[in-house]
């Protein structure tokens, strides 16, 4: 038993053969805002936070970052630091849909249901009512301005839920 480990040890080839391979200075690093996003799904805000403020570096506060890192902010609880970000976001961009609809779904968490409303309305018109998340998310809103009763903290546990391009909608914990 002793010659076949000594056997297997002597196939282990050359110390080159068990480094580490090279750093290719010419190759391509991840999108970061590719990693974000993944993260984002995983539930990993604060690293998702770290990586689009690298892809901010590269390419600058555009809206798509300025989004990405306001709705990681929501996923962590930071409020007021979601709310500047989207809102600069939207500034940015008032087309996309998607800021529009990660600020409704900002303002249905700080309970601002009828300026929720109204973001969703334009969000939805700009995506031209193809967005199942956007008129989910609408409607939820709606809700809660025509029944205040129900609005108790307790009920208003959700999470975030990426449903596909960057937008999120907010789903009820059980």
């Amino acid at each position: 038993m002793v010659i076949a480990m000594v056997a297997s040890c002597t196939d282990m080839g050359t110390t080159d053969d068990l480094d580490a391979p090279g750093i290719d200075p010419k190759g391509k690093g991840a999108d970061e805002i590719i990693v974000g996003n993944r993260l984002m799904a995983a539930g990993e805000y604060e690293l998702a936070l770290d990586s689009f403020t690298r892809a901010a570096l590269d390419q600058g506060m555009t809206a798509e970052i300025l989004t990405s890192m306001g709705t990681a902010n929501l996923g962590l609880k930071r409020l007021g630091q979601a709310e500047t970000l989207l809102r600069r976001a939207v500034k940015n961009d008032p087309e996309w849909s998607v800021a529009w609809n990660n600020l409704g779904v900002l303002l249905i968490e700080t309970g601002e249901y009828p300026e929720a409303a109204q973001v969703f309305k334009r969000a939805y018109a700009l995506d031209n009512g193809e967005s199942d998340a956007i008129r989910d998310n609408l409607r939820l809103a709606l809700a809660k301005m025509e029944n205040p009763v129900n609005n108790t903290t307790e009920e208003q546990e959700y999470t975030l839920e990426r449903q596909g391009d960057g937008q999120y909608t907010l789903r009820k914990l059980p």
